[in-house]
């Protein structure tokens, strides 16, 4: 038997497609709420929205939306009070929303004129019980993919066989991963089309890149090159990759990335 919720108000599980993923910075392009009811009714509802900004072509690669296909939606702004209302008397759940999707909620609203709080809400994260479940520890992926406890955890030597194990592990129970290492690689890999360098310190948001990560994260190399070029000197004095210090250095010196059109049909 199914074990059922058991719900003293509404539970709004929600889940966000954004632009990107720094709230401060980036926007709301679809927004689906699944509304659950104590009497085990339900309600979702879908809306799609335009951000006032380009959407990327890595967040395009991950959601499927483009510009085009909310050029006619509403703003966030023209939505919000009746979101606001529909969302008052509900307790919130999705997968991973208090590390994303509350966050760029909250950022929203703000913008909106409105103040969005969880203080009074239980908030159920799946993906936090999902982590709590299945830890992504070395232990933990020894004892998943080997059955064995591992001994010495911490200690190099038995870390690294361990590793090796795991990586055996993981291809003989799923039998769709490949087994040169050129493959796995590819396969291992989390790229990301709109980083400009290896570690996503500078990404492009749109024609433009934009810093990554620190209290700059979502303004522009071109405004800190013209307006705070100090954050860049410390970039190319400081131990970051030799490709990030090369992006900031020619910023400072009025060397800015163009982004490649892609190709298109004759």
């Amino acid at each position: 038997m199914t074990p059922q919720l058991k719900l003293s108000r509404p539970l709004a599980l929600f889940d966000i497609e954004s632009t990107g993923v720094v709230p401060l910075r980036d926007r709301i392009v679809e927004i689906a709420v699944l509304k659950l009811f104590p009497d085990g009714t339900s309600q979702t509802t879908v809306r799609r929205l335009y951000p006032e900004m380009p959407i990327p072509p890595g967040a395009t690669a991950i959601h499927g939306i483009t510009d085009a296909d909310v050029a006619d939606c509403p703003t966030f702004s023209v939505i919000a009070p009746k979101l606001y209302a529909y969302l008052e008397d509900c307790d919130l759940g999705g997968y991973n929303i208090t590390g994303f999707d509350i966050p760029i909620l909250e950022a929203e609203f703000k913008r909106a004129g409105l103040t969005f709080q969880t203080d009074n809400r239980k908030v159920v994260d799946v993906y936090n019980i999902f982590c709590k479940l299945y830890p992504r520890t070395l232990t933990a992926a020894y004892k998943f993919f080997c059955g064995k406890d591992l001994d010495s955890a911490h200690s190099a030597a038995a870390d690294i066989s361990a590793t090796l194990e795991v990586l055996l592990g993981q291809l003989n129970r799923h039998t769709e991963l490949p087994t040169d290492v050129a493959a796995l690689a590819d396969f291992s890999t989390i790229s990301d089309p709109d980083a400009l360098d290896r570690t996503r310190r500078f990404k492009w948001n749109g024609d433009e890149v934009v810093v990554n990560f620190g209290k700059n994260s979502g303004r522009t190399l071109r405004d800190l090159a013209e307006n705070d070029p100090g954050f860049l000197r410390w970039i190319t004095r400081n131990d970051f990759p030799d490709d990030v210090k090369e992006i900031a250095a020619n910023a400072l010196t009025g060397k800015f990335p163009v982004r490649e059109k892609p190709a298109t049909d004759q």
